[in-house]
């Protein structure tokens, strides 16, 4: 009998979570070819959430709760529920009950049948227009950066084989990008289609900064071209100053009694100024990330973890 371990990163979620993991539970029942472990993560939820995973913990063996330090991101937290995950499937998924726990069998029908990796996908996203937003952008960026196949819809709400699940693991620098993770270990992906739920309550923890900063995490952790499009954006604007140069003196040659405009010059400057800033930045971006990593920033700090035994 194989063994299916949930994985649920959760923050203000304490309404909610109890819902997902009785929906776990009703699921698992019947598909009696498998058995399961729920692996809850608190992201240091300022709200009664913790409280509740350990509750929940307490009514069943199956049930693992982890609990931060502090607020580490939903990606760091996946990376900690995979270190302590034991089956030989491993499903991610949300804790506000948006992602249908009801459908699971049809992201393991997918494994079962030889994929690696199994990515759920919505017909109609239930999102709000500023995570859709961020959604599209981050599917440009992982279709532009990492090479993601045009046909995959990548979502939360997805479910690996054990060896990718190890291969993701061996990844311990301070700045995970699951997707990334995911689609470097294999291209065996595959998509299911699943109904996507409103929000039961409360509304999504991803600000603006923190989807820039998940953005930052798959281009500068898991890619180099943003340094490729940085050297080519340079060689071309080098190229045309040296045209617009040649230009300039011939036209002096030319039309001797045409004076130099000041404005076209100041413009020229502060122009290609901010391109060399913008260069630079990106530039430090990666050395910044080299240094935290190399200073051994962790990932995620465990305050306390809870399981109890059955019996």
């Amino acid at each position: 009998m194989k063994k299916v371990s949930f994985i649920i990163p959760c923050y203000r979620s304490e309404h909610t979570l109890p819902h997902v993991v009785k929906e776990i539970d009703d699921t698992m029942a019947g598909l009696d070819r498998f058995s399961y472990e729920i692996i809850m993560i608190n992201d240091c939820s300022p709200d009664g959430t913790w409280q509740t995973i350990r509750g929940l913990c307490e009514q069943d063996s199956r049930r693992k709760g982890i609990h931060f330090a502090r607020n580490f991101g939903q990606h760091s937290a996946l990376m900690a529920g995979l270190r302590a995950s034991e089956g030989d499937y491993v499903v991610c998924l949300d804790d506000d009950g948006q992602t249908p726990a009801g459908e699971v069998d049809k992201l393991l029908t997918a494994l079962d049948e030889g994929y690696d990796a199994v990515y759920a996908k919505y017909e109609h996203k239930k999102h709000s227009a500023f995570r859709n937003l961020g959604s599209k952008v981050n599917e440009l960026m992982a279709r532009t950066m990492l090479d993601k196949p045009a046909e995959l819809y990548v979502s939360s709400y997805f479910a690996v084989q054990r060896f990718i699940a190890l291969d993701m693991i061996r990844y311990e620098n301070s700045y995970p990008y699951v997707i990334g993770l995911v689609l470097r270990a294999t291209k065996n992906v595959a998509n299911v289609v699943v109904n996507h739920r409103d929000r039961e309550e409360g509304k999504s923890g991803y600000t603006l900064k923190k989807l820039i900063g998940l953005w930052f995490n798959g281009f500068t952790a898991f890619s180099v071209k943003p340094l490729r499009i940085t050297t080519a954006i340079g060689t071309t604007f080098a190229g045309l100053g040296f045209l617009y140069g040649l230009y300039t003196i011939i036209k002096r040659f030319v039309y001797p009694d045409v004076p130099i405009g000041f404005s076209s010059i100041m413009s020229a400057i502060v122009f290609f100024g901010g391109m060399i800033m913008v260069m630079l930045g990106l530039i430090g971006e990666y050395i910044g990330r080299i240094y935290i990593s190399m200073n051994n920033s962790p990932q995620y700090v465990i305050k306390e973890t809870i399981h109890y035994p059955e019996n």
